[in-house]
């Protein structure tokens, strides 16, 4: 059973760095054809994909967000990480990290968002605010 769990803290200043770890305890992130993706949901408003790292390494991310975001993997841990870099009071949101077949999201025409049924498995979300 492909059990994931989000890690990180709960609470960042704004301008600085947040760094969020995704441990998949239900096989190995290198052996399976999957993608690994971080997902957040502001207060009130919908899933937003925000990037992936697929088995192979390669990585993913939202034009939107690309230019602040970094997604890696520690293969020995079976973890991979998100950072958001110069985060402001709108990045606060509950995170999620998932785990699918493919990357999941759609274009809205302002954004890339996602849908539950997209990924097989889902982490239980950690929330994280922004604010000084």
């Amino acid at each position: 059973q492909v059990q994931l769990q989000e890690s990180g803290p709960g609470l960042v200043k704004p301008s600085q760095t947040l760094s969020l770890t995704c441990t998949d305890t239900g096989g190995s992130i290198t052996t399976n054809r999957d993608y690994w993706s971080w997902i957040r949901q502001p207060p009130g408003k919908g899933l937003e994909w925000m990037g992936a790292i697929a088995y192979s390494g390669s990585t993913y991310y939202s034009p939107s967000l690309k230019s602040r975001t970094s997604i890696s993997r520690d293969t020995s841990m079976n973890q991979f990480t998100l950072q958001l870099s110069s985060v402001t009071p709108e990045d606060t949101a509950m995170y999620y990290c998932a785990r699918g077949a493919g990357l999941g999201t759609y274009y809205s025409g302002s954004y890339y968002y996602t849908t539950r049924p997209d990924f097989g498995s889902w982490g239980q979300g950690t929330q994280v605010t922004v604010s000084s």
